[in-house]
C-alpha cells in the first residue's frame, strides 16, 4: 500500500523559503491544494500569483489531490 503522503516541488524563491526543492506531506483525506500550501507556512504566495500543477497540470487551488499525487508550487516569474 502506497504511503499517505503528498510529493512538494517547490520552485525559485518558493524553494529558497521552504529550503528545499522536494518536500513530502502527509495527506489529509478531502483537503484542497490550498490547505497544504497554508500547512507549508507559504500562504502569502496566494496573493502574489502562485500557480499549482497537480500531477504536471496547472490546476485550481481547490483541487483534491490523493495520496501519492505530486504537487508543483511555481511562483510568479518576476520579468526585467
Amino acid at each position: 500500500m502506497a504511503s499517505e503522503v503528498l510529493q512538494i516541488i517547490a520552485f525559485g524563491p518558493l524553494a529558497e523559503e521552504l529550503s528545499a526543492r522536494n518536500l513530502q506531506i502527509a495527506y489529509v483525506e478531502g483537503k484542497s491544494i490550498q490547505y497544504y500550501v497554508q500547512q507549508l507556512s507559504v500562504a502569502k504566495w496566494l496573493n502574489m500569483g502562485l500557480t499549482v500543477a497537480l500531477n504536471g497540470e496547472v490546476c485550481k487551488l481547490q483541487s483534491i489531490p490523493m495520496p501519492g499525487d505530486e504537487i508543483a508550487l511555481l511562483p510568479p516569474v518576476s520579468g526585467g
